[in-house]
């Protein structure tokens, strides 16, 4: 099994190389109202099955409620982006792969998590699942 993981710079430049020149992109650099809009991105690992299958789209609120427990997406310590459950034990921050085969990660806090998965949505509508409604 491949963990897939994306370099935080590299997707920023890549991101930038693609845009057209009247679409303006806010990665949290000058601070705007469309860094709070929730976004989403598409499950390309099997990492989180079986309860997010790989193909599967999430939506990510950045303005979401962090609590023990929830489904993340954040920067890791390798300075790449990463979709775990997050888990508060003893005051340590860990993030949780659902499938066995991938260890966890311990970060260094809330300032790592970028947003808080609150949709699920896949080719049946019986797949839609929302989080923390």
């Amino acid at each position: 099994m491949s963990e897939t993981r994306i370099n935080v710079e590299t997707f920023k430049q890549n991101l930038h190389a693609v845009a057209q020149p009247d679409f303006k992109h806010n990665m949290g650099t000058e601070g705007s109202c469309s860094e709070n809009e929730p976004y989403a991105l598409q499950v390309i690992d099997d990492s989180m099955e079986p309860e997010f299958a790989k193909g599967c789209v999430i939506v990510i609120d950045p303005t979401g409620i962090v609590r023990d427990g929830a489904y993340v997406f954040a920067v890791d310590n390798k300075d790449e982006y990463i979709f775990r459950q997050l888990r508060i034990i003893e005051g340590k921050y860990i993030l949780t792969a659902l499938h066995e085969d991938y260890e966890a990660i311990e970060i260094n806090g809330m300032k790592q998590i970028i947003g808080v998965i609150t949709q699920r949505a896949g080719k049946r509508r019986s797949y839609h699942k929302w989080y923390d409604k």
